[in-house]
Protein backbone atom coordinates (compact mmCIF):
# COMPACT_ATOMS: atom_id res chain seq x y z
CA UNK A 1 0.00 0.00 0.00
CA UNK A 2 1.27 3.46 -0.43
CA UNK A 3 -0.77 5.83 1.00
CA UNK A 4 -1.80 9.67 -0.32
CA UNK A 5 -3.47 12.37 0.98
CA UNK A 6 -4.59 15.79 0.33
CA UNK A 7 -6.59 18.44 2.21
CA UNK A 8 -8.30 20.72 0.92
CA UNK A 9 -10.20 23.90 3.67
CA UNK A 10 -13.72 24.19 3.05
CA UNK A 11 -16.66 25.85 4.51
CA UNK A 12 -17.67 29.03 6.51
CA UNK A 13 -15.34 27.81 9.35
CA UNK A 14 -12.42 26.37 7.17
CA UNK A 15 -13.26 22.90 8.23
CA UNK A 16 -10.12 20.03 6.90
CA UNK A 17 -11.66 17.75 4.02
CA UNK A 18 -9.01 14.61 3.76
CA UNK A 19 -8.99 12.66 0.78
CA UNK A 20 -6.65 9.37 1.67
CA UNK A 21 -5.98 6.56 -1.03
CA UNK A 22 -4.07 3.66 -2.15
CA UNK A 23 -1.53 5.52 -4.93
CA UNK A 24 -2.35 2.35 -6.60
CA UNK A 25 -5.93 2.22 -6.64
CA UNK A 26 -8.53 4.01 -8.99
CA UNK A 27 -10.98 4.57 -5.47
CA UNK A 28 -10.29 6.48 -2.06
CA UNK A 29 -11.65 7.59 1.23
CA UNK A 30 -12.98 11.46 2.19
CA UNK A 31 -12.68 12.57 5.68
CA UNK A 32 -15.24 15.17 6.77
CA UNK A 33 -16.46 16.58 3.88
CA UNK A 34 -17.75 19.99 4.96
CA UNK A 35 -18.62 22.03 2.29
CA UNK A 36 -18.15 22.78 -0.93
CA UNK A 37 -19.27 19.38 -3.14
CA UNK A 38 -17.39 20.46 -6.12
CA UNK A 39 -14.04 21.03 -4.61
CA UNK A 40 -14.06 17.70 -2.47
CA UNK A 41 -14.80 16.36 -6.02
CA UNK A 42 -11.88 18.22 -7.44
CA UNK A 43 -9.53 17.36 -4.94
CA UNK A 44 -10.36 12.95 -5.49
CA UNK A 45 -10.11 13.81 -9.46
CA UNK A 46 -10.57 10.35 -11.09
CA UNK A 47 -10.90 8.48 -8.18
CA UNK A 48 -14.19 7.05 -7.18
CA UNK A 49 -15.45 8.14 -3.79
CA UNK A 50 -15.79 4.75 -1.87
CA UNK A 51 -16.54 6.08 1.53
CA UNK A 52 -16.95 9.30 3.55
CA UNK A 53 -15.76 9.14 7.11
CA UNK A 54 -16.88 11.42 9.90
CA UNK A 55 -14.89 12.55 12.82
CA UNK A 56 -18.48 13.64 14.12
CA UNK A 57 -21.78 15.09 13.62
CA UNK A 58 -21.58 18.93 13.39
CA UNK A 59 -22.59 20.73 10.48
CA UNK A 60 -19.41 22.09 9.63
CA UNK A 61 -17.57 18.34 9.05
CA UNK A 62 -21.00 17.01 6.73
CA UNK A 63 -23.18 19.75 4.69
CA UNK A 64 -21.27 18.61 1.54
CA UNK A 65 -22.33 14.58 2.33
CA UNK A 66 -25.53 15.16 0.75
CA UNK A 67 -23.73 16.47 -2.76
CA UNK A 68 -20.85 13.31 -2.58
CA UNK A 69 -23.15 10.83 -1.68
CA UNK A 70 -24.15 8.12 -4.33
CA UNK A 71 -25.88 4.76 -4.25
CA UNK A 72 -23.15 2.27 -2.76
CA UNK A 73 -21.16 4.89 -1.17
CA UNK A 74 -20.49 3.90 2.82
CA UNK A 75 -20.83 6.26 5.58
CA UNK A 76 -19.03 5.91 8.67
CA UNK A 77 -19.51 7.66 12.06
CA UNK A 78 -19.38 6.90 15.70
CA UNK A 79 -22.79 5.51 16.76
CA UNK A 80 -23.17 8.49 19.92
CA UNK A 81 -23.29 10.81 16.81
CA UNK A 82 -25.13 8.74 14.17
CA UNK A 83 -28.78 10.56 15.16
CA UNK A 84 -26.71 14.20 15.51
CA UNK A 85 -25.59 14.15 11.39
CA UNK A 86 -29.34 14.20 10.66
CA UNK A 87 -30.85 16.86 13.04
CA UNK A 88 -30.31 20.66 12.76
CA UNK A 89 -30.64 21.74 16.61
CA UNK A 90 -27.68 18.89 17.41
CA UNK A 91 -25.30 19.31 14.20
CA UNK A 92 -25.91 22.98 15.57
CA UNK A 93 -26.54 24.01 11.82
CA UNK A 94 -29.19 26.21 12.99
CA UNK A 95 -26.91 28.10 15.73
CA UNK A 96 -24.58 29.18 13.51
CA UNK A 97 -25.70 29.27 10.07
CA UNK A 98 -29.76 29.91 11.08
CA UNK A 99 -30.23 27.22 8.24
CA UNK A 100 -31.15 23.72 8.97
CA UNK A 101 -28.62 21.20 7.25
CA UNK A 102 -28.06 17.84 7.21
CA UNK A 103 -26.14 14.89 6.21
CA UNK A 104 -26.88 11.04 4.93
CA UNK A 105 -27.69 8.82 7.01
CA UNK A 106 -24.66 6.57 8.25
CA UNK A 107 -24.69 3.19 6.62
CA UNK A 108 -22.20 1.93 9.41
CA UNK A 109 -21.62 3.56 13.22
CA UNK A 110 -18.63 2.40 14.93
CA UNK A 111 -17.53 1.92 18.32
CA UNK A 112 -13.99 2.26 19.53
CA UNK A 113 -11.68 0.07 18.01
CA UNK A 114 -13.34 -1.03 15.42
CA UNK A 115 -11.12 -1.57 12.23
CA UNK A 116 -12.88 -1.88 8.96
CA UNK A 117 -11.33 -1.35 5.68
CA UNK A 118 -12.30 0.48 2.32
CA UNK A 119 -10.21 1.78 -1.08
CA UNK A 120 -7.28 -0.77 0.02
CA UNK A 121 -6.88 1.32 3.12
CA UNK A 122 -6.82 -0.10 7.06
CA UNK A 123 -9.04 2.67 9.03
CA UNK A 124 -9.20 1.85 13.26
CA UNK A 125 -11.77 3.88 15.10
CA UNK A 126 -10.99 5.29 18.55
CA UNK A 127 -13.66 7.08 20.39
CA UNK A 128 -12.49 10.27 21.88
CA UNK A 129 -16.00 12.29 23.38
CA UNK A 130 -15.46 15.67 24.59
CA UNK A 131 -16.43 17.39 21.49
CA UNK A 132 -19.45 16.04 20.92
CA UNK A 133 -20.47 12.64 22.76
CA UNK A 134 -19.27 10.29 19.23
CA UNK A 135 -16.55 12.44 18.21
CA UNK A 136 -13.79 10.25 17.40
CA UNK A 137 -10.16 9.40 15.64
CA UNK A 138 -9.23 7.39 12.81
CA UNK A 139 -6.33 5.68 12.70
CA UNK A 140 -4.52 4.77 9.15
CA UNK A 141 -1.02 3.27 8.85
CA UNK A 142 1.12 6.28 10.26
CA UNK A 143 -1.67 8.84 9.85
CA UNK A 144 -3.92 10.07 12.90
CA UNK A 145 -7.48 11.67 11.55
CA UNK A 146 -8.45 13.67 14.63
CA UNK A 147 -11.30 16.01 13.62
CA UNK A 148 -11.99 18.58 16.24
CA UNK A 149 -10.34 16.11 19.31
CA UNK A 150 -6.74 17.65 18.55
CA UNK A 151 -6.19 20.75 15.97
CA UNK A 152 -4.17 23.16 14.97
CA UNK A 153 -2.30 24.16 18.10
CA UNK A 154 -5.36 23.16 20.36
CA UNK A 155 -8.21 21.01 21.27
CA UNK A 156 -12.15 21.35 20.21
CA UNK A 157 -14.52 23.40 21.83
CA UNK A 158 -16.79 22.13 24.40
CA UNK A 159 -19.42 24.37 25.41
CA UNK A 160 -21.12 22.81 22.52
CA UNK A 161 -24.49 20.63 22.92
CA UNK A 162 -22.89 17.14 24.02
CA UNK A 163 -19.64 18.70 24.96
CA UNK A 164 -17.99 17.89 27.95
CA UNK A 165 -14.47 19.19 28.81
CA UNK A 166 -14.08 16.14 31.39
CA UNK A 167 -14.53 13.67 28.44
CA UNK A 168 -12.07 15.55 26.54
CA UNK A 169 -9.35 15.60 29.34
CA UNK A 170 -10.05 11.79 29.90
CA UNK A 171 -9.89 11.48 25.89
CA UNK A 172 -6.82 13.19 25.25
CA UNK A 173 -5.14 11.17 27.92
CA UNK A 174 -6.23 7.82 26.46
CA UNK A 175 -5.32 9.44 23.13
CA UNK A 176 -1.86 10.83 23.64
CA UNK A 177 0.39 7.30 23.96
CA UNK A 178 -0.97 6.74 20.61
CA UNK A 179 0.19 9.69 18.73
CA UNK A 180 3.59 9.05 18.65
CA UNK A 181 5.42 8.71 15.41
CA UNK A 182 2.03 9.62 13.57
CA UNK A 183 1.46 12.04 11.82
CA UNK A 184 -1.71 14.47 12.57
CA UNK A 185 -4.62 15.74 10.46
CA UNK A 186 -6.84 17.64 12.83
CA UNK A 187 -10.29 19.22 11.47
CA UNK A 188 -9.37 22.66 11.65
CA UNK A 189 -6.00 25.23 11.96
Amino acid sequence: MALKWNTCVVGPVGTNCYMLCDDGRDDCVIVDPGDEAERIREMAGARRIAAVLLTHGHFDHIAALPDLYEEGMHVYVHACDADMIMNPETNVSLLFLGVPQVGVRATHTLADGDAFSEAGLRFTCIHTPGHTPGSCCYQCGDVMLTGDTVMGAGVGRTDLPGGSAKQMRDSLRKLSPMLEGKQLLGGHG
